[in-house]
């Protein structure tokens, strides 16, 4: 299978550099159209320049394909829909939306001024959740859509001096989850990316021998499957990174159902922890609701047999 995307419109968010850059050429090498949209500001989201988006729409065009620039913020919700405008008024059509942009300002919390914390959500969180909400339309219209969103491991492992960008990062699981089912039946699948690539978000942490191998063409491989039509999965979390692709889910364990004619506090849940946490029998959940129909189903059996 050779995976194209001709006639595809696709929006990359933060892609005038590092990752975003590199989903942008690996789409457009295979045929999208392709909305650069980059701000130009630094790393911690200061400043604003045209030059980084044009720069790779440069790039695209210089190899055959089609381009064209966006310097809108993503935490504008105005911003967003002018970002949306872009990929109609210029190719008629939006299929694709990668939520890629991002700054960092990292500190330990309990130091981190609260101004801090509120950029980085706004880029990250806000910013995911306005570019969708305004490419959700144009997908709707189409009855298509991919739209992939960008956590991190900090957000769903734990890092320390990112409580900001850990927590942004972490909702972006709420908000696939959420988003997966409202836009099921417009054909629109949603994944996201957990990736791990030398960029200059990490070529500061990331030993200099160690950034060859991380290259962000490999996350971006992962992340154009996700965006094809050969992509029939929604509300998968792939991690990505030199060379290694795996599936990251929140699991459940099997739990530990409690008698409700007994009392009910704090020792008897001491009592039962182990139990409680033990995950060799975890499981997921595909919505909020199959965790509700496993209680109840678990619950009306229980009362059954002691009936």
């Amino acid at each position: 299978m050779t995976i194209r995307f001709d006639g595809r419109v696709a929006i990359v968010t933060g892609a005038g550099s590092g990752l975003g850059r590199s989903h942008a050429l690996a789409l457009a090498e295979r045929g999208a159209k392709v909305v650069v949209n980059d701000l130009g500001g630094s790393l911690n989201g200061q400043g604003q320049s045209s030059s980084a988006a044009d720069a790779v729409v440069a790039e695209i065009k210089a190899m055959g394909g089609e381009a064209a620039a966006n310097y809108d913020s993503v935490a504008d919700a105005a911003g967003a829909e002018r970002m949306v405008a872009t990929a109609v008024d210029t190719f008629g059509r939006l299929d694709i939306l990668i939520n890629n942009a991002g700054i960092l300002r990292d500190k330990s919390l309990a130091k981190m001024d609260p101004a801090d914390f509120e950029a980085v959500t706004k880029v990250h969180l806000y910013g995911s959740a306005y570019c969708t909400r305004a490419a959700l339309p144009a997908m709707q219209k189409n009855n298509f859509g991919r739209i992939v969103l960008t956590t991190s491991n900090s957000g769903l492992f734990g890092n320390f001096g990112q409580a900001n960008y850990g927590a942004a990062k972490a909702a972006m699981v709420g908000l696939m989850n959420v988003v997966r089912i409202e836009a099921a039946k417009y054909g629109i699948k949603i994944n996201t990316i957990a990736p791990m690539a030398a960029t200059r978000m990490t070529e500061n942490v990331m030993p200099a021998d160690m950034l060859p191998l991380f290259k962000p063409e490999y996350v971006s491989a992962a992340v154009a499957y996700l965006c094809s039509e050969a992509c029939e999965d929604s509300g998968q979390i792939i991690s990505a990174s030199a060379g290694y692709v795996a599936r990251v889910q929140v699991m459940s364990s099997a739990g530990v159902f409690l008698d409700t004619n007994k009392p009910i506090n704090a020792d008897t849940i001491a009592q039962n922890w182990a139990s409680i946490t033990d995950m060799s029998g975890c499981q997921g959940f595909e919505s909020a609701g199959a965790e509700m129909e496993y209680i109840v189903q678990q619950t009306m059996a229980r009362l059954k047999k002691s009936a």
